[in-house]
Order: structure tokens, then sequence, then C-alpha cells
């Protein structure tokens, strides 16, 4: 067996940045930006309002001064004279400030009589303006690899960019395996059970910039692998669920390695998710996880989402890790690293009673994965301890 750290720089080497693609701007957020994006333009492009008030020339300003108002200022039509001594234009937030003014007088400040304003002893320190290219210069970047959020696709709108150069979705095909599994909504038979892991999966890699996509479950035997095989044979990453043990009936390992996979390592020290096996095959990745739908995504959290981020340039690094106070006492670990589902709040780890890989309902109560390193000792309660969010 191998470390999960040994595991992760396995998967690190055989997977590479994908190619970029193009996309309207509409369609980029959640995506991850590929190469820096250039504003084409001053932000603000002119010196403007940030109040709704009278622009003037600032060495007039003073307690009792009089101005003549001689015209207006709005956002998109801006006034096309020249301020000049003792004058005054009515200005709004946003509009462009009138050539001659460099201050702004906010209209609470003024007393106005018809076409002359006094400024009042109310007057407020700051001359309520923003400069050209305050936000951003044309030629300034928004650096690549970046996570796109909603705050940056109305940066790059700003910035005059109508298409951002992003990295290509990763395409992952996700086999469920077994005789035991028919699909959410059918009729199961005595002996069988829902496909779970495929769907969560799906969630999870969807969720962080990928494009899964679930095949039919293949069940055991050579035929119906292949087959599964073969349609998933133009994904980038190809996960297998269930199989991948040493039984009479987990055939996931051998059927791969016939179609050419070339196997990185199998079997990691760590529960759950011992058994999972990785390696190439063709052009794509090929991760077979466990079978037990717990172990399958912690697997995910701990291995796929890692991989995925390296497919979309962001990096090879395992997931981040944070720190909590443990709420409870917890006994020795063994010689696995142990990922413990467990609930964190206010700063304040406790992890979760039942710890058995078959169960659903404990790690939907969860919202972390306590990390227990291989021979940890008893750990008090107070301890700091490492775990994942999910």
């Amino acid at each position: 067996m191998i470390t999960v750290d040994q595991a992760l720089e396995q998967l690190f080497a055989l997977v590479s940045p994908l190619r970029a693609e193009t996309v309207p701007l509409t369609q980029a957020v959640g995506r991850v930006l590929a190469e820096d994006a250039v504003a084409t333009r001053d932000q603000p492009p002119f010196a403007a309002s940030a109040m709704d008030g009278y622009a003037v020339r600032g060495q007039e300003v003073s307690v009792g001064a009089r101005f003549k108002v001689i015209g207006e200022s709005a956002a998109g039509h801006g006034f096309d004279g020249i301020c000049g001594a003792g004058e005054a234009v009515r200005i709004f937030t946003g509009a462009p400030l009138p050539e001659g003014a460099d201050h702004v007088v906010i209209q609470e400040d003024v007393a106005r009589d018809g076409d002359c304003v006094t400024l009042t002893d109310r007057l407020g320190d700051g001359d309520n303006v923003r400069p050209a290219g305050a936000d951003f210069r044309a030629g300034d970047r928004l650096k690549a690899p970046r996570l796109l959020r909603p705050s940056d696709i109305a940066l790059l709108a700003s910035m005059n960019i109508a298409e951002a150069v992003v990295a290509r979705r990763p395409d992952v095909a996700l086999i469920s395996t077994g005789d035991e599994l028919v699909m959410p909504g059918e009729d199961p038979g005595p002996d069988q059970i829902i496909a779970s892991n495929t769907f969560g999966l799906k969630a999870l890699l969807d969720g962080i910039g990928a494009r899964a996509r679930i095949l039919p479950i293949a069940g055991d035997s050579k035929p119906l692998l292949e087959a599964a095989f073969d349609l998933a044979k133009d994904a980038d990453l190809i996960v297998t669920i269930g199989g991948a043990s040493v039984g009479d009936h987990d055939l996931v390992g051998d059927v791969a390695e016939s179609l050419g996979m070339e196997r990185a390592f199998y079997k990691i020290a760590m529960r759950p998710g011992k058994p999972l096996m990785a390696g190439r095959m063709g052009n794509a990745v090929m991760v077979g996880l466990p079978g037990n739908p717990v172990s399958a995504m912690v697997c995910g959290h701990v291995f796929l989402a890692p991989v995925i981020r390296a497919m979309l340039g962001l990096g090879a690094g395992p997931a981040p890790r944070r720190s909590a106070r443990l709420g409870a006492d917890l006994p020795a670990n063994g010689p696995r690293e142990h990922y413990m589902r467990a609930f964190v709040r206010d700063g304040e780890i406790t992890a979760e009673a039942r710890q058995d890989s078959s169960l659903l309902t404990v790690l939907a109560d969860a919202n972390a994965l306590l990390i227990r390193p291989a021979h940890d000792g008893p750990r008090k309660a107070g301890d700091n301890v490492s775990y994942l969010q999910i």
C-alpha cells in the first residue's frame, strides 16, 4: 500500500492542464481563466462625480462662497462647456466632471436660489470625485489561472471584454459496476440496491468545473465492462465505482489492463477507500474507486477533486486542509490515514459516532472529514486537528 500523498503525487504525474477555449462572457462564470484578460480602457474613463451636487473649482470652496449655475452634467450626458471662476455645474453621481472643475459639493451642503448656490456651514471634507482610471487602466490584467466568480465577470465586462479564454471542462466518464445495481427510479430485485455513487460523484465533479456523464451500469462480466470502457474512450478521466477489489467478481482491474491500462498504483493506506487503483488508459486517466458509497465519495474529495483542479490549470496540490478544536476525545488511530465523517461548528469539530463506509446518512449529516494521520495517538478534546470541508 502507498500513502495518500504518494497516490496524489502519482495521479498528478498522469495529468496535465487541458487546452483552452473561448466562451462568451455570459458562459464564463465558474470556469477557470486560462489566459490573462487585458483591459481595453480606463475605468472610469473620465473624472466622475461620486455624489449628486455641484461641480466647482476646488480653490474657491469655502463656507459662504456663491456660484452661478451654468449647466448640468448627468450620466451619459456630460456638460460641453468650461466651468470657470465663480461658476458651478449641477452634476449627478457617475457623470463626467466638466472641464475646469475639480471638486463636487454635495447638494446637502448648498442653498440654491434660482441660478445661484451658496455653500453652507455644513460643508464637508473631500472632493467627491472619482479620478479617471481609479478602478483600472487600459492594459491592466486579470491574471490567470483564476476561477471566475460573478464579481470577476462584472470586472471583465467593465474592461470591455466580451469573451474569456478559459480551460476546457474535463470530460469525466462515470461507470458504476456490479450486477447488484439498478438506476434510481427503477424497480430493484430482492438482491439489488440503487446506484448512488455515480450521482454523488457527478454532483461533486460538476460543481468544481468538470463535465461528468453517467454511463450505463456495467454488470459483472468482461463483455459488459469492455462495452462500458468503449463508451468512455473519449473521456479525459474514466472513473469506475466498484469491482476494484480482489474478489471473484471484481473484474475492473483485469479488464482495464486487458484494454491497455498502465497501472500506476493499487491500494492506499487510508480508510475508507483502501481498494483504489489508478493508471493511464489511452489518452485518459483511469481511477478505480471502491464500491462502498462513503468510500467512493471520500475518494472523490481526496483524489478526484485535486485531479480536476490540476486539469483545469489550478495547480497540482491536495485538497485544502483546515483546522479546528476537537470537541470530544478520540482513541488512537491505526496504521491507515483515517478520514472520519465529522461536523464543524463555531471552530469545533466532532467526529460522528458511526464511521461505517456504507452509511450515506452519516455522510449527508457531516460537513467535514476529520483527518487522523496513520498511527496518530489518542487525542483530547481541545486539541487542534485537520479536516477537509465537504
